[in-house]
């Protein structure tokens, strides 16, 4: 440990640490030592007592984690938050959400994107994957309030081969921006509509530039059962015979996995991983989620998710930390799965790799990049701690981060944002809705037929 001043020393908390296992574990009463945006050492608050530091936070009561990642998400769609509803899927696309998007302008997804990075940053998200359209703005976005975010600039087939070399274009461009916090992938929408040939070439290039691809993929039952039908093989296996699963790919949902596509998963060359938002998955009444144990029992990570806040209606990772444990517990029958520290381990390392950030982030240890959040379980509802992996995904919420920290900078310090202006974002917002949700022009950006 180096005698010259630290840039941050975080004081007096409870840290959740991975052991050689990965298993989680805290420990208690502990420091943790922060210099040139990376995490120098977690040592005891008695040995950092009297260790210089240019910042230091007192954060006795409070518990420090590894910053939460969104593993899949559309940024900008917090603008549509609330304006679907109560819609099967079919409609909520084709009678919504898809000919609301054909207004959408770069200014509309900056607005959005900003919000979308408060709401975040407030829950204690620190990283997000991003799927959309304009991304260039999003990208400006991530750069000016200090996240860091997975972004691809998403395309459909009926774009023609301009689609496939704009999101090219994006990802060269913006591969390690934001004095590297920004990383890139090719992102086609999803197999429906995204044909074969685009697929494939999408894979080559992917190979070609060492990019890995993000891509909604069997997100429900609904999709398998159609692909079946019209193609005779799954979503999933459409990804292997196109190359993509040769590459290192992040699958949006898979909800409608079944039982054949396992072995696919399982032998595919490229690092794979599912990203996983089940709060959508009930409110569109899916009848399946993502199989996280089955995926866990083949070596693929799920890292957790929210998807858009047109389907949510919230960015909150915390919730789904939450969604996910029950449901799997629902789902297998077995409340011994998922446990609040399998969770965990979901929210952290898990979520960290899906997003190709597994060795960056995702634990907090020497080397890793300084992406800390602190929780407050000093509150009624988080006390008394019997179990604290427990309090921390059954009763804490996204409201009780206090402190949200990126490359070892400061973004909100006890509940105050410090680099987004959420007021003058709001008020700009809400001029441009009515322009935005109109649909009188009977345009529709893509028909969702599955």
């Amino acid at each position: 440990m180096s005698d010259s001043p630290a840039d941050l020393l975080i004081t007096g908390c409870t840290v959740l640490v991975h052991d050689e296992q990965e298993r989680i574990g805290f420990e208690e009463d502990a420091a943790i030592v922060v210099r040139d945006g990376v995490v120098e050492s977690v040592t005891s608050a008695a040995a950092a007592a009297d260790r210089p530091a240019a910042e230091r936070l007192d954060a006795r009561g409070q518990v420090a984690l590894p910053g939460l990642v969104n593993c899949h998400t559309h940024a900008p769609m917090v603008a549509l938050r609330g304006l679907a509803e109560d819609l099967p899927t079919e409609e909520w696309f084709n009678d919504v959400v898809w000919p609301v998007e054909s207004n959408l302008t770069e200014r509309d997804v900056e607005l959005g994107a900003r919000l979308a990075c408060a709401e975040m940053i407030r829950g204690g998200v620190t990283c997000f994957a991003d799927h959309y359209f304009s991304m260039d703005a999003v990208a400006a976005v991530v750069t000016e309030c200090g996240m860091r975010a997975h972004l691809g600039e998403a395309y459909f087939s009926s774009q023609g081969p301009q689609g496939r070399e704009k999101s090219l274009e994006f990802a060269l461009r913006h591969r390690g921006g934001a004095a590297g916090r920004i990383t890139t992938a090719l992102a086609p929408h999803a197999p429906y509509t995204v044909d074969d040939a685009d697929l494939s070439a999408t894979a080559d290039l992917a190979r070609e530039h060492g990019l890995p691809v993000h891509i909604h993929a069997s997100e429900n039952r609904d999709q398998t059962d159609t692909s079946l039908a019209r193609h005779g093989v799954t979503p999933i296996e459409i990804l292997k015979r196109t190359g993509i699963l040769d590459t290192d790919v992040l699958l949006a949902h898979g909800s409608g996995i079944i039982e054949r596509d396992l072995p696919v998963l399982e032998a595919a060359r490229g690092r794979t991983a599912v990203a996983t938002a089940p709060r959508g998955y009930l409110k569109f009444a899916w009848p399946t989620t993502t199989p996280v144990r089955a995926l866990h029992d083949i070596g693929i990570p799920v890292g957790l998710a929210t998807d858009g806040a047109a389907s949510n209606n919230s960015l909150d990772v915390w919730e789904s930390m939450a969604l996910t444990a029950l449901i799997q517990k629902s789902t297998t029958g077995d409340p011994r799965w998922l446990t609040s520290r399998q969770a965990l381990h979901h929210a952290t390392l898990q979520s960290a790799r899906a997003v190709g950030l597994g060795e960056t982030v995702g634990s907090i240890a020497p080397g890793r990049r300084a992406d800390i959040v602190l929780v407050d379980l000093t509150g009624p509802h988080t006390q008394p701690v019997h179990d604290l992996a427990a309090t921390l995904v059954h009763s804490a919420r996204a409201s009780d981060v206090r402190t949200t920290i990126v490359d070892g900078r400061i973004l909100m310090r006890d509940r105050e944002l410090l680099t987004i202006d959420v007021p003058s974002v709001v008020a700009e917002l809400g001029e441009r809705l009515p322009a935005l949700v109109d649909r009188s022009h009977g345009k529709r950006i893509q028909d969702y037929d599955t």
